[in-house]
């Protein structure tokens, strides 16, 4: 193998110092090696880094544990390399920050039932503003877990549940007033029309059962027998 050439991996880059100063970013790939070079290899793949619960205070003061992830990966090697000494944990605390004062604004109602999304948009941003001083470019902010205390939950459950039942009451009364209506406005029919009741009697009459419908009397003809 030759001394004079070295390779850089696919999607990584080494930033190339001589006598202390920067000389060049190379790219992945054979390049040649310098006298008094210094190489700093840095990977430019995508990373995830976990941000551990914590304790957050929601707008109405209940306290609440939320965890995270940040999708992240270096965008200027230079920057990177040269304006923190530690450009990861610049990119935690930013992302902890940005979820502390975002969440500082939601109730803790919202994010019980997580009607209202929660503003990851705004976290996002907030991050990626710190993290581009130091060269890391933020894809997104990913919320994972919000941990409510548990009387908070079984008291959100709670109103759930009699939501539900009140609907499923409001529902079943507004199926008895329909089937009153309705039976309302067939007694009105069969009283107007007895020619219908009597055949609306013989079809709700059991198989075999014996039906006498009595007929109008007769007016007399005046032909009486003997």
């Amino acid at each position: 193998m030759s001394l004079t050439r070295f390779t850089i991996e696919p999607r990584h880059c080494a930033l190339r110092y001589r006598h202390g100063i920067l000389d060049q970013v190379l790219p992945a790939g054979r390049h040649r090696r310098l006298r008094g070079q210094r190489l700093l290899v840095l990977d430019l793949r995508e990373r995830l880094t976990q941000l551990a619960p914590q304790e957050v205070l929601t707008s109405d003061s209940v306290s609440v544990r939320v965890s995270a992830v940040v999708r992240w990966a270096v965008g200027d090697p230079v920057a990177f390399a040269e304006v923190s000494e530690d450009p990861t944990s610049t990119v935690y605390l930013a992302a902890q920050v940005a979820l502390r004062d975002a969440l500082a604004t939601s109730t803790a109602d919202d994010l019980v039932r997580r009607a209202a999304s929660l503003p990851t948009a705004r976290i996002t941003a907030a991050t990626v503003e710190v993290a581009r001083r130091v060269g890391a470019d933020v894809a997104e902010v990913v919320v994972k877990d919000v941990i409510v205390p548990p009387e908070l939950r079984a008291a959100a459950a709670e109103l759930a549940t009699a939501r539900r039942r009140g609907e499923a009451q409001l529902e079943s009364a507004r199926a008895e007033t329909a089937a009153l209506r309705s039976l309302a406005n067939g007694a009105k029919l069969l009283d107007a029309h007895p020619a219908l009741a009597r055949l609306r009697l013989v079809q709700a009459a059991p198989p075999g059962t014996r039906i006498v419908i009595g007929l109008p009397d007769t007016a007399a003809t005046g032909d009486d027998e003997p």
